[in-house]
């Protein structure tokens, strides 16, 4: 195994430890981001072993997301809500698709109470 393929095997290991994060992996490697990235470009099979880390990093992220929406963190549940209950009207702003040409109009009207001493 010649040194770039030694450098690649320890980058992999790395970033498993580091749940993907990739300036943390350089560093306990010793290699730059320019390289890591520059691999991922010529090498598929490195390119795919590293989503698959990155799968793995997201997977824990919503173990972790599940957990405190079950232990009752509102902020966990509003963001869950948020993100995957769209379909289901959780949502803050509107989202309108067209398709083809479209004219659109608005007029917008901003109204503040005065406060009266």
């Amino acid at each position: 195994m010649n040194k770039t393929e030694q450098h690649k095997k320890a980058m992999i290991e790395a970033l498993e430890k580091s749940l993907g994060v990739v300036t943390s992996a350089c560093r306990i490697v010793g290699i730059g981001r320019t390289t890591h990235y520059s691999w991922i470009e010529s090498d598929p099979e490195y390119k795919q072993t590293v989503e698959d880390i990155s799968g793995i990093a997201l997977d824990f992220a919503e173990t972790q997301l599940h957990k405190q929406i079950k232990e009752g963190n509102t902020a966990a549940t509003i963001f869950f809500l948020k993100t995957q209950g769209k379909k289901r009207g959780y949502i803050e702003r509107q989202e309108h698709i067209f398709e083809g040409d479209a004219v659109i109009k608005w007029n917008e009207v901003k109204q503040y109470d005065k406060k009266q001493d």
